[in-house]
């Protein structure tokens, strides 16, 4: 076409070939400014998906970091675990050796979790299994501590058999879910025990509330038809024993009720610790089988506390001592302790505790031998009042050679 429009036009040769140089000029150029476009839409595409990918990376990361988790690979021909990243939280996880073995590094799970875990992940090596997710403990040897892990695993890539040849996985540090769980079920045992004991409480509650009342209606009903003066004594004294074991229990309840309210209100005052011991002696002595005495190390003994939560604290180691010891003897005393703290106790010649009971005894509810009267009360109500006047409680005993009961309080 170049040729005909050259020729009919009259040019002479040397104007034909400039004729032809021009138009090859314009055609590569033209080809060179298609290409341009062309690289430059493929440029523009390879960086949009480039930024893409690296968008996807800090992504990825970011999710990383914020599961705080550790990626994995293990590489089933060489039998080993390299790490990519690690974001796991807490101190000292364990990371295997570029050379150690799948073997070696079954040592660092502990060994109550170590069959399970090589169970399920052998599973999933063999490919009787597509994915892989355990909880067990990591004994880190090099720091000698230990923690709680959680890992997933699944096959990313298989040989020409069909076997895994590469796995990735992750894993996490659960310690605090862990103690969290432990917390949990302790709160579940301890509450369903407190369920039982209140069940049992209420139950016996009948039978301590309904027992001195019983007395006092009888004996009263009695008091009309009497002949002596002795006789009617004799009731009226009743009456009253009876009458003081009902108001016994009633205070135990009330106290109980006014601790579980939450009431702390405390009235601080100086007392003379000698008077309180000796007046309980003389409360208790009337009607106790055992012989009660003091052991005063001092003429006077001033303290700054709250008298009604003290006077109680005492009045039911007392109470307890009386119950436990049908015959010998109960001494009432206390012993100045250093860090201004004096440690007022009751020992008695009674039956004793077995050591396995001494833990719970001041568990509220408790009682040791269902067939001594008592709500169970009475050592709880102790505990509480003794930590709300800072102080601490405390028994030694031994079956047969009876019991000291103390406790620890600040003297001001």
């Amino acid at each position: 076409m170049l040729r005909l429009l050259i020729a009919t036009t009259g040019a002479t040769p040397a104007v034909q070939t400039l004729w032809i140089l021009g138009a090859i000029f314009f055609v590569t150029l033209a080809l060179m400014i298609y290409r341009q476009q062309v690289l430059r839409r493929q440029l523009k595409a390879d960086l949009a998906e480039l930024d893409k990918l690296t968008q996807t990376d800090v992504e990825n990361e970011f999710v990383l970091k914020a599961m705080k988790v550790a990626v994995w690979r293990y590489d089933a021909s060489t039998q080993a675990f390299v790490y990519e990243t690690d974001y796991r939280e807490g101190i000292n996880s364990y990371v295997p050796e570029s050379d150690e073995t799948y073997g070696q590094t079954l040592n660092a799970i502990a060994p109550a979790d170590l069959e399970h875990v090589n169970r399920s992940f052998s599973n999933l090596c063999e490919g009787r299994s597509d994915s892989y997710h355990e909880e067990y403990q990591v004994i880190n040897k090099a720091f000698g501590t230990s923690y709680w892990e959680e890992s997933y695993a699944t096959v990313v890539d298989r040989d020409a058999d069909g076997k895994p040849s590469k796995i990735v996985g992750t894993s996490m540090r659960i310690d605090q879910r862990k103690e969290m769980e432990a917390a949990l079920v302790q709160a579940r045992i301890k509450a369903e025990e407190s369920d039982r004991l209140k069940t049992a409480f209420l139950a016996n509650m009948g039978h301590e509330i309904r027992t001195p009342l019983n007395a006092i209606v009888g004996f009263a009903d009695l008091l009309p038809v009497v002949q002596t003066d002795e006789e009617r004594n004799q009731l009226i004294t009743e009456i009253q024993n009876n009458n003081a074991k009902l108001l016994r229990i009633i205070d135990g309840l009330v106290s109980m009720s006014e601790i579980e309210a939450g009431a702390k209100n405390l009235k601080m005052a100086a007392i003379d610790l000698n008077q309180v011991l000796l007046q309980m002696v003389d409360t208790y002595q009337p009607t106790a089988s055992a012989t009660l005495s003091v052991q005063l190390p001092l003429d006077q003994m001033q303290m700054t506390t709250d008298s009604a939560k003290l006077m109680e604290i005492i009045d039911n180691m007392v109470q307890n001592a009386v119950k436990f010891t049908p015959e010998g003897s109960i001494i009432l005393g206390y012993d100045i302790e250093e860090n201004n703290q004096v440690r007022i106790w009751v020992a008695d010649t009674g039956k004793g505790i077995a050591p396995e009971d001494q833990e719970r005894i001041f568990e509220r509810f408790v009682k040791v031998d269902e067939y001594i009267p008592g709500t169970g009360l009475g050592l709880s109500v102790i505990k509480s009042h003794a930590a709300s006047l800072g102080g601490s409680v405390g028994v030694e005993s031994a079956l047969g050679q009876g019991s000291r009961f103390w406790v620890l309080l600040p003297l001001t």
